[in-house]
């Protein structure tokens, strides 16, 4: 093996060793009300001490709902999905978003089969909403 095919295993490692073990065990639910699709996502706990760092690219306008494993809380206005390719993707919410309490989980409500930037919201299970304004594709990088 060359050690550019080494380099190009990097990411994919990173995502396999990025999984918090205080969230084996749980799974997105799905539930269907009259026709609604709703869907509980699991949070799991942040790192105590990252050893990575998660670098904002451009991402997707949609994200396929299908593809959601579970959640990471990044901040007060985004939390990060991880994916079942082991990708993270950050939803940021709009700026008139108060600070949500998504420690136990949140809800989405997509439309169709996929979660979608300015059109669909994450719903915390106190009540409260805030809509995504985007996404953004995150990228691995070490700290040394």
């Amino acid at each position: 093996m060359t050690s550019v095919a080494i380099w190009k295993l990097v990411p994919l490692l990173v995502g396999l060793f990025g999984a918090q073990p205080g969230a084996v065990g749980q799974s997105v639910t799905r539930l269907i009300v009259q026709d609604e699709v709703i869907l509980r996502i699991p949070v799991q706990p942040r790192p105590l001490l990252p050893e990575i760092q998660w670098v904002e690219k451009k991402g997707p306008k949609c994200v396929p709902v299908a593809a959601i494993q579970r959640a990471l809380l990044s901040g007060s206005e985004q939390v990060d999905f991880i994916l079942e390719n082991r990708a993270r993707i950050r939803a940021q919410f709009d700026e008139d978003c108060p600070a949500l309490d998504f420690y136990g989980g949140f809800y989405l409500q997509p439309q169709d089969e996929s979660l979608c930037a300015r059109r669909d919201a994450v719903h915390s299970r106190i009540g409260s909403s805030c809509t995504i304004e985007r996404f953004k594709q995150l990228v691995p990088k070490f700290r040394h």
